[in-house]
């Protein structure tokens, strides 16, 4: 398949310098690299041939049909050429620390722990942006996050949101306006399958059945998301309606781990050959509602006989080789597994994309499933919209199946913004709601 992309004229770096096809070429070969730790290599690596025609201009062809490239082209960040190819490692760039796009706002500053500045880029090619200043603060302690949003402190709270359990009190806020929108995020428990417990499918199976899914999202997120059972969310043309449903179910759990040879030993807690049914759960430090989430779900496997311990990490460990190395044990995370609106999960569950064994991607339960590599393969080498569906309808019934990921629910992000800030669109596609911030603008 053969492609040929024309890039805008007149498009320029912060730091002045046009942007040309010599970038892009860099980019796509840099990813390529194996030295390089590229996050994801899936769709990248099919590229053949690339070629700079002029300095707006490129041809390459895909090595075969790969349906969900565009997206993965609309996803992946262009590095400046005549900034990353001084870099003696592009692994440990001072790009990393200091970037250089060519978006509506450049960079000014990082204090870690603290905030990032930017500023509005005068020389950006399209209109806008309307804002001077964009400064985006990192408050890890949720708590503390919606505090700061009551006293006028922050403007606007994106990604995370307000919890569900301050819902009630912002909407009662005075100049603010608050809603929930939906969100593509599924939040899940993650299982390391490098682990011996979590390959026996049993164990992974009662420890679904044993999860007061419902309560959790009754009690502790006021009944905002929705149950799933799928890595796709509802809003996807891809989603599978018909998986099965899970039902809480904890005297089933111990009939399944009884007959699979996990029996209670004098602590209570179930053994196998000489092995505890023990494990550690992690997540980001300071989410308070995680926390009561993780310690429901204690209480539920302890019920079964199976002993959870919670160990939070500050977000820049949980996220770092932690998790994309698949140090982790167990992981309660919101991922988004998509690709924009492409549902192609590649990079979260191919058998190639496992960090921890040399992949470009961040398939981090360590997941291997020839019949799912298989699905993958069938759903992005056709473009025939039918034939995906097909694809990627059976490849859920897979993932529900085999439980690399447990399913909680999908997000419904709680966002608020100050009265005056204009030019917010909700968009399901997207991580977070950042992705116009060119088009914000206050209200006179």
């Amino acid at each position: 398949m053969s492609w040929r992309i024309k890039l805008r004229d007149n498009v320029k770096w912060h730091d002045g310098t046009p942007f040309t096809a010599e970038d892009v070429k860099f980019s796509i070969d840099l990813i390529n690299n194996p030295k390089f730790r590229a996050a994801r290599r899936a769709g990248h690596e099919l590229v053949r041939d690339l070629t700079v025609v002029s300095p707006t201009e490129l041809t390459w062809r895909l090595e075969k049909p790969y349906a969900p490239y565009p997206s993965i082209l609309s996803w992946t960040f262009i590095v400046p050429k005549h900034l990353m190819e001084k870099e003696a490692d592009p692994n440990a760039s001072t790009f990393a620390t200091k970037p250089v796009g060519t978006g509506p706002f450049k960079w000014v500053e990082r204090v870690p722990g603290d905030h990032i500045t930017l500023a509005a880029h005068d020389g950006y090619h399209l209109d806008g942006p309307y804002l001077e200043r964009l400064v985006v603060k990192y408050i890890p302690d949720l708590t503390v996050l919606f505090t700061q949003f009551t006293t006028g402190d922050i403007d606007y709270i994106g990604l995370q949101g307000i919890t569900a359990d301050h819902y009630e009190e912002a909407k009662g806020l005075a100049d603010r306006d608050v809603s929930p929108v939906p969100q593509a995020f599924i939040e899940n428990i993650a299982l390391n399958l490098g682990m011996p417990v979590f390959q026996d499918p049993a164990v992974r199976e009662a420890l679904y059945i044993a999860m007061d899914k419902q309560s959790i999202i009754d009690s502790i997120y006021y009944g905002l998301p929705t149950p799933s059972e799928s890595f796709l969310p509802k809003q996807s043309w891809a989603f599978n309606p018909d998986l099965p449903k899970q039902s809480y179910d904890p005297d089933k759990a111990k009939q399944m781990l009884d007959a699979a040879g996990w029996k209670p030993g004098g602590d209570g807690i179930r053994e196998k050959n000489g092995v505890r049914l023990e494990f550690v759960n992690s997540t980001t430090a300071g989410n308070h509602v995680r926390e009561q989430a993780q310690q429901l779900l204690q209480q539920n496997w302890l019920d079964i006989g199976v002993k959870m311990t919670i160990n939070n990490l500050p977000p820049a460990v949980m996220w770092g080789d932690y998790w994309m190395q698949s140090k982790f044990e167990t992981a309660m995370v919101g991922i988004y597994f998509m690709v924009g609106p492409d549902p192609d999960a590649t990079d979260y569950f191919s058998s190639r994309s496992i960090g921890a064994k040399g992949g470009g991607g961040q398939n981090t339960t360590q997941y291997e499933s020839a019949d799912v590599d298989k699905l993958l393969a069938e759903g992005a080498s056709t473009v025939d919209p039918a034939k995906r569906k097909a694809a990627y309808f059976k490849m859920q019934e897979f993932t529900r199946k085999d439980l690399p990921y447990l399913p909680i629910f999908q997000y419904a992000m709680v966002q608020g913004v100050k009265k005056g800030l204009t030019g917010f669109t909700p968009n399901v596609n997207v991580q977070e709601n950042c992705w116009n911030a060119r088009t914000w603008y206050w209200a006179s």
